[in-house]
């Protein structure tokens, strides 16, 4: 394609972005209608230094790389965590490159002999394909994207809200965004992987991120991903994977953050005359001050000879940073509770992955990061299970423990049952969705009875970790228009029968009926559960506008007709920016499962629409 037509490729592919974010109405612009994320964190990373432009990548060294940098570089007055990626763009393989300094020639090795010693032309990764996870793991397919225009994706990956309300629709973005993927065209390959890993560090896939920016070589490391980078694995607590980078990112990006971290590597590495040397530059600089450098002197004290007792005071902060959180992670350092009610959501699943954090102070932030969808069934029962094991016997969480073993080992159903009201807060009180999510596989141990009082919170547990066919045992068994019965008909993988108008209308249900109403419409809408005519009556009285029109629901047509389930994912989560399932439009849910039905992910789609009966 020639240059000119490709940037007018990318130009109408960042006009239709906009027109998308646009289209989704007053309440999603404020959440949405910005050149960046909106901030994980109160204001303390730094200003933002102007973009510089990005070195085409390198699959292998073709020159010599310019001189080391001395063992006291000058650090960047700029930001000390630049938590956002770049907004200028690296240039793509293959297009027209601008005119860069020529070469240093090697003073005696050959870079290319250099390079093959370095990494053999057998080990390098393309740009062309990125990610850490295949179709074997669960994510999506290599051509998830198709030929989509790759400007336009990274727009809607930079604009999406995250969290999103719903745990199976972030689950399925996670396995979108962690994929190896073919690098989609009008974009450079570390770039894209940049966009992916910084909206899953937003999500609270701290290490799903990692994942991703860890899948590309570092010759081929832009300074984009240099920052998302620093972020992702401050955000697991890692401050000893920046160590194969730092040099590299204080050449590309002279970040503060970048100078810190070649000084805890050199203490990590047992170097510590460097580290000294390094930390009194960054102090004479004022590249690090404060608690900043006290964390950062906490992890050089962890290495070989470190020789240093740092001690962590709390009392003169008044917000955190992703440098705190991310150094306070990996040293032990426990986080005050006062400061953690100031950040995000995003920052509650971090610490839920730590092992630092003491089991019973990652019992809330595990819960959680279970109803997100960051953690599943599975790893919340081990931990709950760990918790059991633990040496303190009235440690918070030890009750819910020892119901979940009496739910699943109960000797009689009696018994099993009242574990579950126990864990789930008593009959008087709406459980909370992690709590479902803990008791899925307990749930399912429970033979279908009729008029069970339980039966409508036994299949939402079951089918919030996604076990929907042992839940349609109970078809015969549940209440008709009652909850239960609701997420049947819609997740129920084998169900033939279209439902008619009466039955959508004998619909009730707990909390909210009207708006639970409207969302069983929307589903079955979606799924094909309802006959046309009964559609378009059910549309008319119940004032659920399916049929209009919008740029983002022409979005989503041709993303569905270009069969890309991938851009079907990220147009799915913008159609769901909002705080909770009652904020989500009836007539999203409706194109929301309807395209995910139309490129083959039928399953998350009726996962996600009783979802939505069991939380709105």
């Amino acid at each position: 394609m020639p240059i000119s037509a490709s940037w007018r490729a990318g130009a109408a592919g960042l006009a239709l972005a906009a027109a998308t974010l646009s289209a989704l109405g007053p309440g999603v612009g404020n959440a949405l209608g910005q050149e960046r994320p909106e901030s994980i964190l109160p204001p303390g990373f730094g200003d933002t230094p102007a973009p510089r432009a990005t070195q085409p990548p390198r699959s292998a060294p073709t020159a010599a790389a310019g001189p080391a940098p001395s063992a006291t570089p000058t650090p960047s007055p700029t930001g000390f965590v630049q938590p956002l990626p770049s907004a200028t763009a690296s240039p793509v393989p293959g297009a027209s490159p601008t005119a860069t300094p020529a070469p240093t020639p090697a003073p005696t090795i050959d870079p290319a002999v250099l390079a093959e010693y370095e990494m053999p032309a057998s080990a390098r990764r393309s740009l062309a394909l990125v990610g850490p996870a295949g179709p074997r793991e669960g994510a999506m397919a290599a051509d998830a994207f198709g030929n989509a225009d790759g400007q336009y994706l990274e727009q809607l990956m930079r604009r999406l809200s995250a969290p999103l309300p719903s745990r199976w629709l972030s689950i399925l973005l996670r396995r979108t965004l962690a994929a190896q993927v073919t690098t989609p065209p009008g974009v450079n390959g570390a770039d894209f992987a940049a966009e992916r890993a910084w909206l899953l560090v937003r999500m609270g896939e701290a290490d799903a991120a990692r994942a991703v920016v860890q899948s590309v070589d570092t010759a081929n490391y832009t300074p984009k991903l240099y920052q998302v980078a620093l972020n992702a694995l401050l955000a697991t607590g890692d401050p000893a994977g920046l160590c194969p980078l730092a040099a590299g990112a204080v050449r590309a990006t002279h970040e503060r953050g970048w100078f810190m971290a070649q000084a805890m590597c050199a203490g990590l590495s047992g170097d510590q005359r460097l580290a000294k040397q390094l930390t009194a530059t960054a102090r004479r600089q004022q590249v690090a001050s404060g608690i900043d450098l006290q964390l950062a002197q906490k992890v050089m004290g962890a290495g070989p000879d470190g020789g240093q007792a740092v001690s962590i005071e709390w009392d003169s902060v008044d917000q955190l940073t992703m440098w705190r959180i991310g150094l306070a992670l990996a040293t032990g350092v426990s986080l005050p509770d006062t400061l953690l009610e100031t950040v995000g959501p995003q920052v509650t699943c971090w610490l839920a992955l730590s092992p630092s954090v003491p089991l019973p102070a990652r019992i809330a932030p595990a819960e959680a990061a279970a109803a997100q969808g960051v953690l599943s069934n599975a790893a919340l029962v081990d931990f709950y299970g760990a918790v059991a094991e633990s040496d303190d016997e009235g440690a918070a969480g030890n009750a819910v423990a020892q119901d979940l073993r009496t739910a699943y080992r109960g000797n009689t159903t009696e018994d099993r049952l009242k574990a579950l009201r126990s864990i789930w807060g008593g009959d008087a009180v709406r459980p909370a969705y992690a709590r479902l999510v803990l008791t899925a596989h307990a749930a399912a141990r429970i033979r279908p009875a009729n008029e069970l009082a339980e039966a409508d919170r036994l299949i939402a547990s079951m089918l919030s970790a996604g076990l929907d066919r042992t839940a349609a045992r109970w078809r015969s068994k549940v209440t008709p228009g009652s909850d239960g019965w609701a997420m049947l008909e819609l997740a129920d993988p084998d169900a033939g029968e279209r439902l008619s108008y009466s039955d959508l209308a004998s619909y009730s249900g707990s909390g909210d009926a009207a708006v639970k109403q409207r969302l069983l419409f929307a589903g079955l809408a979606g799924l094909g559960r309802l006959a046309p005519d009964d559609v378009e009556r059910a549309a008319t009285t119940l004032d659920v506008r399916i049929g209009a029109t919008n740029v983002w629901t022409k979005a989503l047509d041709r993303a569905v007709r270009d069969q890309q389930p991938g851009t079907v994912a990220l147009l799915a989560a913008m159609g769901m920016q909002t705080g909770s399932w009652k904020g989500v439009p009836p007539a999203a849910l409706f194109r929301i499962v309807s395209a995910l039905r139309a490129v083959g992910l039928g399953g998350e789609a009726r996962m996600i629409a009783a979802e939505a009966i069991a939380r709105a």
